[in-house]
Parts: structure tokens; C-alpha cells; sequence
């Protein structure tokens, strides 16, 4: 299917700046607010939004939060544009996702500057992100009407059906450490079913925020089809509890999730959730260890360790842990910290101080704790940074063993057995991503049938796919995105029965 051209503008719409350097100017959305923070904190800010970018530590640009009627009206434009919008052929809905991934790589670099600039990730990186959301368009506008067609089912009636339909006005809370990528991961699946979306970003990201809008008005969607509210998280549950809202998707917090879960469930509201991880990265004795550590070191360092299935616990046989120390370490001294817009940089800044601040409290509790911290490198003079650490003699009552640690601190916990590892990996109340290595393949997927996860990787690090579903379980989540398990969570599974 032939992807439509469209006009390159030189101009980004409704407050998206573009800087005048590359560093003027610099994310998980309410997580990825601060971690544990509960939403209504935000009651207590300012009523603007600031963004800083956290290389520089310098304020780029702020922007004024709508008012209540702003958003009122907003509201009601989007359940206008939806009545019209679930009415097309998916054939034509397609179309725009078509659309949507030329824009997305015509506007590559642009759009990835706008990430670094306010998040602190590699520009690499950036780059790489706003290449996977074109590739989810792509996926989307190949597969949604496969997946949306009505599925017949034999019964004794003349005729049985189910249909899959959208459920309506979807609003979605997201993150900034993927600011591009988790709020496309929504949008696509949803549009795509016939939903209309409205998304409340992180309140670091807002020129992405204001970006992704722009995106979609490039590619021709009809207006209102997908709109950004530069709200506060407080005015954001309060959407949820408005009729004009009919479903609400959330990356964020564990206490962010609770919150969101409980003004849904209030008003039956269908919820997905996907929340915070304290990955597994399981290394048996038979394993193939310098690649098994190699791979370890870039899996807990994507994003400089702030993504939530970040490798973030590494469960290693005792019979082998110091080699795989080793080789854990020595692939770290490889990895380039520095200016997130030098393309040679492989780790950038921390998003924000107070995530510095965070770790800087769970590593020192280790330390209070027994632990050895083998700090990698030197921490550069200005901007959020932290130094990546390996941290051995680890126990059980550590922060960073209990906690999710959003950032380059790696714990080594050594075992005795499969059995132990098994029993470590499920001590936590996460459940997103795992990993096992091991040179025997049915050793391992014995193993990864045992884990508490919504996501077991055998000899490779945890990454999400189009083609795959992603989601936990326990307390990281509630729903599946991606696939076509993702683009159903926001449909009504409608049965129809037809008899003589």
C-alpha cells in the first residue's frame, strides 16, 4: 500500500517552538510524575507548565494551563469529531496512519530534537523513537482492518457475529520517558478502531506534547480527531469523571494508577494501566556470560535507565557472577555519558532533579545497607546526571531491590539454583518484563513459564514490538497494548444473533 505525500510545513501549529539552538531548549506522564506521587499533587503548582531542559537546567519556554471552559469546549469538539470519525470504513481511517508515518519521517530530526531538548535522551535515541512510532503506523494502517473485521461464530442461529466498535472519547495520561513513542502506542490502535483521543502529556514535555498534535493535523485527520490538553493532573482526573470521557489509558506510577483505576472504576469506565516494573534479568551457569552481560549492561541503561522494562534486577548463579560482573562493567566504561545532543553520547541527563534526588536516596539506603557500590565513569559538571553504578552484597530490605529505580543503578543479586532464581524474580509486587539466559533453550523456557510477568525474553533484553502484546501483571498493570490485543481494549466487542 502506497503511503500518500504531503506538504512539508515549515512551521509547527499551536505553540510548538522550535529552539533557535540545538541546546535552548530540552518525561513518563504522571510516572513518571515523580515516582509515588499521587496526581492531585499537581493542585499545588503554578497554573502554567514549564519546560526545562535538564542538559542546561535552563527554563526553555512555559505555557499557560487551559482553563476549565478551554477544556469544556475541547470536549465537546472531540465528541463531535467523534460521531463523524467512527462512521468512516476502517479502509479510510487507515489511510491517515499511512499518512501519519511519512509525516513522522519527514519531521524525524525535528521532532527528536524536541525530545532531547526536554527530556535529556540521546538524540540517537530520539531519532530512533520517532522511527518506531512511523513503523506503528505503518503496522496499524496494515493490519487494523484485518483486526477489526467481524469475526462469524457457528451456533445453532442462522447467523452469529461479533463486531468490534469504538468505545468513544478515550483520554489517555502519559509519560515523558518515551514522550513520542507511549503516547502513538495509544493513539494509533485506538484511532484506528474509530476512538477519538485526547491526550494529557507529562508536564516536562509540552512542545512534544503539543508536537505529537501536530503530527496528526500534517496528516490530514480531521480536526479534533486527536487533541492535546495542557491541563494539570488534578483537572485530568476530573475528566475522567465526565461523561464526555468514555475510557482512559494511563502510563505512570503505581499511586498514579490507583488513582486513575479509582475515579474509572467510580464511573465504570473501562481503564487500561500500564505502570511501573522491577524487571528480572535471570542468568543461569550454562548461560553464555560475556554476551549475557554485555546485553544486561545496554538493557538497564536504555533511556539511562528511566524506562519501565529496564532490565533492573540482575539474578545471577553464584558459580558465575563475578565474570558476569566483569563483563557488565566493562561494557558500562563503553558507554559515552554526555551532551544528549552529541551523537557520539550513548547516556543522557536524568529527566528531571527530583528524579536525581531519588536515586541519590535509594542508593544511599544500599550503602546504609551493606552494599558495595561500583560506581562507572565521572558524573559531568552541569545537568541532571547520574553516574552509572554496578551495586554488589545486595539484600533483600535494599530500596533498590524493593523499589522500581528509574535510572543507571544496577544491583547484582547473586543465587544458588534455578529454584532461587525463580523465587527472587517473583519477589516483588511487578510483574512487566523478564529475562532468562541460558544456552539450553528448553531449561529456559521452563523457566520463563514460571515467572510473574507479562513478558519473559530468552537470551535478549525486553523491548516492545508492534506485532507483540505488551502489558503486566500485579501491580504493573491492568490491559494489554499493541497487537491486536491493544487495538481491542478500546472497542466494544458487540455479539450480534441473527435467527429465522
Amino acid at each position: 500500500m502506497a503511503i500518500p505525500k504531503t506538504r512539508k510545513k515549515k512551521t509547527m501549529k499551536r505553540g510548538v517552538v522550535r529552539p533557535k539552538t540545538k541546546q535552548t531548549a530540552s518525561s513518563q506522564g504522571v510516572r513518571k510524575m515523580k515516582s509515588g506521587s499521587a496526581l492531585k499533587s499537581a493542585a499545588r503548582k503554578p497554573a502554567k507548565i514549564l519546560s526545562i531542559n535538564p542538559y542546561t537546567e535552563k527554563v526553555v519556554k512555559e505555557f499557560a494551563l487551559m482553563s476549565k471552559q478551554e477544556v469544556e469546549w475541547q470536549l465537546n469538539a472531540s465528541r463531535n469529531a467523534l460521531w463523524k470519525w467512527r462512521d468512516i470504513s476502517v479502509t479510510a481511517r487507515v489511510k491517515y496512519l499511512m499518512n501519519l508515518a511519512d509525516v513522522l519521517r519527514t519531521e524525524k530530526r525535528n521532532y527528536a530534537e524536541l525530545i532531547t531538548i526536554e527530556m535529556g535522551k540521546p538524540i540517537k535515541d530520539s531519532l530512533a523513537e520517532v522511527e518506531k512510532c512511523a513503523w506503528l503506523a505503518d503496522y496499524y494502517a496494515e493490519s487494523a482492518e484485518t483486526f477489526l473485521k467481524p469475526e462469524e461464530i457457528k451456533t445453532e442461529a442462522k447467523k452469529s457475529y461479533v463486531m468490534f466498535q469504538p468505545l468513544g472519547v478515550v483520554l489517555a495520561i502519559m509519560p515523558w520517558n518515551f514522550p513520542f513513542w507511549q503516547a502513538y502506542r495509544f493513539a494509533l490502535p485506538s484511532i484506528a478502531a474509530g476512538n477519538v483521543a485526547i491526550l494529557k502529556h507529562a508536564s516536562n514535555v509540552p512542545m512534544t506534547a503539543l508536537a505529537i498534535e501536530d503530527s496528526f493535523k500534517k496528516a490530514g485527520f480531521p480536526e479534533n480527531v486527536f487533541k492535546t490538553l495542557l491541563i494539570n493532573s488534578t483537572e485530568a482526573l476530573r475528566l475522567i469523571d465526565e461523561d464526555k470521557v468514555d475510557a482512559v489509558s494511563l502510563t505512570g506510577s503505581n499511586k498514579a494508577g490507583e488513582e486513575v483505576g479509582a475515579h474509572a472504576g467510580a464511573r465504570i469506565k473501562k481503564v487500561v494501566l500500564e505502570l511501573g516494573g522491577s524487571d528480572a534479568y535471570i542468568v543461569l551457569d550454562d548461560a553464555d556470560i560475556e554476551k549475557a552481560a554485555r546485553m544486561a549492561a545496554n538493557a538497564r541503561m536504555v533511556n539511562g535507565g528511566q524506562s519501565c522494562i529496564a532490565a533492573k534486577r540482575f539474578i545471577v548463579m553464584d558459580k558465575v557472577a563475578d565474570e558476569f560482573t566483569k563483563h557488565f562493567m566493562a561494557r558500562l566504561r563503553e558507554l559515552r555519558i554526555g551532551d544528549p545532543m552529541d551523537e557520539k553520547t550513548d547516556i543522557g541527563t536524568m529527566a528531571r532533579k527530583d528524579i536525581l534526588d531519588g536515586l541519590k536516596d535509594q542508593l544511599k539506603d544500599a550503602k546504609a545497607k551493606g552494599a558495595k557500590v561500583l560506581p562507572v565513569g565521572e558524573t559531568p559538571e552541569r545537568g541532571y546526571f547520574f553516574t552509572p553504578c554496578v551495586v554488589v552484597d545486595t539484600n533483600p530490605k535494599m530500596k533498590i531491590v524493593t523499589e522500581e529505580v528509574f535510572g543507571p543503578i544496577a544491583p547484582i543479586i547473586a543465587v544458588k539454583s534455578e529454584d532461587e532464581a525463580i523465587s527472587v524474580a517473583n519477589n516483588t509486587e511487578f510483574g512487566l518484563g523478564a529475562s532468562v539466559w541460558s544456552r539450553d533453550l528448553s531449561r529456559a523456557e521452563r523457566l520463563a513459564a514460571r515467572i510473574e510477568a507479562g513478558t519473559v525474553t530468552i537470551n535478549d533484553m525486553v523491548k516492545s514490538d508492534p506485532r507483540l502484546p505488551f502489558g503486566g501483571v500485579k501491580k504493573s498493570g491492568i490491559g494489554r497494548e499493541l497487537s491486536h490485543y491493544g487495538l481491542k481494549e478500546f472497542v466494544n466487542i458487540k455479539t450480534v444473533v441473527v435467527r429465522e
